[in-house]
């Protein structure tokens, strides 16, 4: 038998039933799976083949001999797919269950006490890591900032306001349809003298017009409409 199975045979294990599981487990273990127990069943009558239940940090293995010990079935329970783990002691030995979270239920009878509460106790230490573990994960989750939805319309609603405030405040005079470059960046006096006293009636009322399209388009303020429809009249 393996040096590291006889561990194993402190709380009365059948030695048959440890050295048949350990000659089957050196294939069956994944990378970084330790055995952490192994339960045999002890029955009242003599049992030639008791079922066992193997316990690693990555699963529950239940082992059934088949066949007159020729042949084992395996049947293993990740630690992420049990619910929980009971112990039910009776006058001869006891009884190992767990659920699933498929509502499964599995069981297994006259474990000997000392072995059953060993594996009751490891199974909860398991599920234990395993729940520290998401509740770890969780946490880190959790400290992401997550912007919802409504927050983004509210950021966007905020943005479009002072925008709109900025525009408001601002005075641009945008360059009227008929006017030259020159005439609006000229002061108002410079713009009389070389302009406006030049022009024409029809002009004049084409220039009020340029004007007019410019604030209904809201390209100038109503202020500065004023002023230019106010200078404009003042030649006609």
């Amino acid at each position: 038998m393996k040096e590291q199975f006889k561990k194993f045979l402190n709380e009365e294990q059948d030695p048959k039933a440890i050295e048949k599981i350990a000659s089957k487990l050196s294939d069956l273990l994944m990378k970084n799976e330790e055995i952490g127990y192994i339960a045999v069943q002890k029955k009242p009558a003599i049992t030639v083949l008791p079922d066992s239940i193997v316990m690693t940090n990555k699963r529950i293995i239940i082992c059934q001999p088949k066949n007159l010990g020729l042949s084992m079935n395996f049947i293993d329970y990740t630690w992420d797919e049990i619910e929980g783990t009971f112990v039910k002691e009776n006058i001869l030995g006891s009884e190992f269950s767990f659920t699933t979270r498929t509502n499964m239920e599995v069981s297994i009878d006259y474990i000997p006490k000392i072995q059953a509460r060993k594996i009751f106790t490891y199974a909860k230490e398991q599920l234990d890591i395993l729940k520290s573990g998401s509740v770890l994960n969780a946490t880190i989750i959790d400290e992401v900032p997550v912007i919802s939805i409504e927050e983004e319309e509210i950021i966007e609603e905020m943005e479009t306001e002072e925008v709109t405030s900025f525009a408001e405040i601002m005075t641009i005079t945008p360059p009227p349809f008929n006017l030259k470059s020159e005439e609006l960046n000229a002061p108002a006096d410079f713009q009389k003298e070389n302009g406006l006293h030049n022009l024409s009636q029809d002009a004049l009322f084409e220039k009020l017009q340029n004007y007019k399209k410019l604030l209904d388009n809201g390209l100038i303020l109503q202020g500065e409409y004023d002023a230019f429809k106010k200078e404009i009249l003042s030649y006609m």
